[in-house]
């Protein structure tokens, strides 16, 4: 039948595309992905950093940390064999408070249980590998650390797909999903599946809650804003250079990142936005969405777990410029007003929430459903890791893990 799929994967992000590769190399059946943009990388997979994560920050017991060491080297492997930009510089980790050098230590700890390279250097060393970067008592040193473009990746491989004989149809918004008959309906035609994969990112809950699944979370979006440096700067700064983060939030910090084309950003901030889509002050609101989030913006800043109020507090702070430029300040020497440049980019991280909790889940959260498998909170570093992440998805759907310690991660709570 024309309309009938063995698998049907909702989004082109990069999870959904390195998942169809993976289905396809293995000749698992008919496959196809939908998209509801008209290209891909329009949201969360082409609008990130391009950093390649080496795995030092995620928890060793979590599904983060697995797939990201994994996937790294895969990633990379990727990029190399196809002639993709990247640009492999390193990282620089430093404590911007006497107090963050404790986090540095955690980290170093957090590198060595997932085995991955990491380095305790002194200020010597660090003025050696990066002049402009500044810290207090020592730094981390990430030496695998690298850059890729993100875009160029997504368009290789649904190049790749397309020799596969994977049917990726754009501007096929899913609008309603039947469970029980196996018909997914998009905005212009219907498909029969025999298995649903949802990969739909900052609609992986909607989506999900078709199938009865998951209705414990939602995603609560948030904005992150990037600038660019001046040109004369851009010529300064040679590795990246990040500040210790906090552990118990899932994001980063003001942090600086060099592009593969030679630019220098700063940024990103991470300020909840109010709408999945808001890109623009005003842009992408929605008359059900906006309230909804403001609501569970409110009941989390009245709960206040993980200290929220004060994380909320430090980020609104940022968007005013004098404590923006102090923030990235802290981070390296000599760093003048005029060396923050205009700005570059907005991209939105769809975050999951635990309504009952009411807390952003840490890990990546998957929930099983009826022939149909919902990965629902495919945050950094979703995009290191989706190499190695493919295969995982494929084998919970196929049922034949290749790893026996897998099995240990379909048990946990957050697979359902």
């Amino acid at each position: 039948m024309k309309n009938h799929y063995d698998f049907v994967i909702v989004g082109a992000g990069i999870v959904g595309l390195t998942l169809a590769r993976e289905l396809a190399m293995r000749q698992a059946g008919r496959i196809l992905v939908l998209e509801k943009e008209s290209a891909v990388g329009q949201h969360a997979s082409g609008r990130n950093s391009g950093v390649v994560h080496a795995g030092i920050y995620y928890a060793a017991d979590s599904l983060r940390a697995k797939f990201c060491v994994q996937g790294h080297r895969q990633l990379l492997n990727y990029v190399d064999e196809h002639r993709l930009p990247v640009l492999k510089c390193g990282k620089v980790i430093v404590a911007t408070k006497p107090e963050n050098a404790a986090t540095l230590d955690t980290l170093l700890l957090r590198a060595k249980q997932n085995q991955v390279k990491a380095q305790k250097i002194t200020l010597a060393e660090l003025a050696e590998l990066e002049p402009q970067a500044r810290s207090f008592e020592f730094a981390v040193w990430s030496p695998d650390t690298a850059v890729v473009d993100s875009k160029a990746i997504l368009k290789k491989l649904v190049e790749e797909l397309q020799t596969l004989s994977v049917t990726v149809l754009y501007n096929q918004e899913v609008q309603r999903i039947d469970p029980a008959a196996r018909v997914v309906n998009g905005r212009t035609e219907s498909w029969n599946y025999g298995f649903l994969f949802n990969t739909a990112g900052a609609y992986a809950d909607r989506v999900a809650h078709q199938f009865g699944v998951g209705l414990n979370y939602r995603i609560l979006p948030f904005k992150g804003l990037y600038w660019k440096s001046s040109a004369e700067y851009a010529g300064k700064v040679q590795r990246l250079i990040y500040p210790a983060p906090d552990i118990n939030m899932p994001f980063l910090g003001i942090h600086i990142t060099r592009t593969v084309d030679g630019k220098v950003l700063f940024g990103p901030t991470a300020i909840p936005a109010f709408g999945r889509e808001n890109y623009s002050l005003l842009g992408g609101l929605d008359t059900f969405e906006t309230p909804r989030i403001t609501w569970q913006l409110l009941r989390m800043l009245i709960r206040n777990p993980g200290n929220f109020r004060r994380y909320v507090r430090e980020e609104l702070s940022r968007y005013w410029p004098r404590s923006f430029f102090n923030e990235a300040h802290s981070l390296v020497h000599h760093l003048k007003r005029e060396d923050i440049g205009e700005f570059y980019k907005v991209g939105i991280r769809a975050q999951l929430m635990d309504l009952e909790k009411g807390q952003l889940q840490l890990d990546f959260v998957l929930e099983k459903g009826p022939h149909s498998l919902h990965v629902l909170n495919a945050i950094s570093p979703a995009f290191t890791s989706a190499f190695a992440f493919a295969p995982y998805l494929a084998d919970l759907a196929l049922g034949n893990p290749k790893e026996s310690g897998d099995s240990d991660y379909v048990q946990r709570p957050r697979v359902r």
